[in-house]
């Protein structure tokens, strides 16, 4: 996982925190690695960088979570920090504060020992520091990689670029249509497939599910139903640590049928995340819990 550690103060209509563990590294490591348990995976690397001002708690706090932190800098100077807030149907967060600190300078090192992982995913960031990473490291199976509208808007073709390196998308309805420049998101899809030739493409749409692309074949699923929304903050990144740990646990090819389980398991995940501020959704997280609403919705799919 490589991607950002950061503290997040984040208001919504049931409150507010402040200063709270966060970025999307974080979010996607907790995730792969409380899947990565009961799956028997090995140790899932963590690659970032803060500030001395990171708390000795947060670092005991990631390596009780299984995370191998080998990767994890602390640089001279304050860690990543956003504020934000959300309203209404909750699905766009307004950001009121950004300061990148250390993470404006980010320069990722993938550990030697991590040079060749069974699944590489490459978190929003910068397109050329996810060639930098995919330059260090391959995933085995596959890489993956996420993004952000912001990159379409000011980096369009480094992005092209990286996305043309790896097996995995994983970006937003919106972020599609903006990259093919077609407002049909089936044809938006296919053509940016087609632009960077990737074996799959999964779109997130929020509570309208996902939409997913592989090898020709297409799936499409609801979002898990949830009234009780207080943070979404870190949804799509536990969503797809939760996918690289599923797909981490095979080999070959990968099959339209282990990739429907993974968006399963992805979207059920996903519904904790954003029932709690920050990550204490994820870390109260038990797989009791989990099984009983992964039946409920595969029940709701059956």
């Amino acid at each position: 996982m490589v991607g950002s550690i950061a503290y997040d103060s984040v208001t919504s209509p049931v409150g507010n925190v402040e200063d709270a563990l966060g970025g999307s590294a974080v979010y996607a490591g907790i995730a792969s690695s409380f899947h990565g348990r009961y799956l028997s995976l090995g140790k899932i690397g963590l690659v970032g960088v803060v500030g001395q001002d990171f708390k000795q708690t947060d670092i005991e706090l990631l390596e009780s979570q299984g995370l191998d932190l080998s990767g994890l800098e602390i640089a001279e100077g304050n860690t990543f920090r956003w504020e934000g807030s959300y309203e209404g149907d909750m699905g766009i967060a307004q950001t009121h504060d950004t300061q990148l600190n250390v993470f404006g300078e980010f320069d990722p090192k993938v550990p030697k020992q991590a040079t060749k992982p069974k699944v590489l995913f490459c978190a929003n960031l910068v397109p050329m520091l996810q060639m930098q990473v995919l330059q260090q490291a391959r995933g085995s199976r596959l890489s993956m990689l996420d993004s952000m509208n912001l990159w379409i808007e000011i980096a369009r073709d480094d992005l092209l670029t990286v996305m043309q390196s790896v097996d995995l998308i994983i970006i937003n309805d919106g972020e599609v249509r903006m990259l093919a420049g077609d407002d049909n998101l089936v044809r938006a899809s296919r053509k940016l497939i087609s632009m960077v030739n990737c074996h799959t493409l999964i779109i997130k749409k929020g509570e309208n599910g996902v939409l997913a692309f592989h090898n020709g074949e297409i799936l499409a699923l609801p979002a898990y139903p949830t009234e009780n929304v207080v943070d979404p903050t870190g949804c799509g990144d536990s969503f797809a640590g939760t996918i690289a740990a599923c797909l981490a646990s095979a080999s070959g090819p990968i099959t339209k049928s282990e990739l429907r389980d993974a968006l399963i398991r992805a979207t059920v995940t996903a519904s904790f995340t954003l029932e709690s501020f920050g990550t204490s959704g994820l870390l109260s997280l038990t797989i009791e819990r989990f099984n009983s609403r992964l039946q409920q919705f595969q029940d709701i799919l059956s």
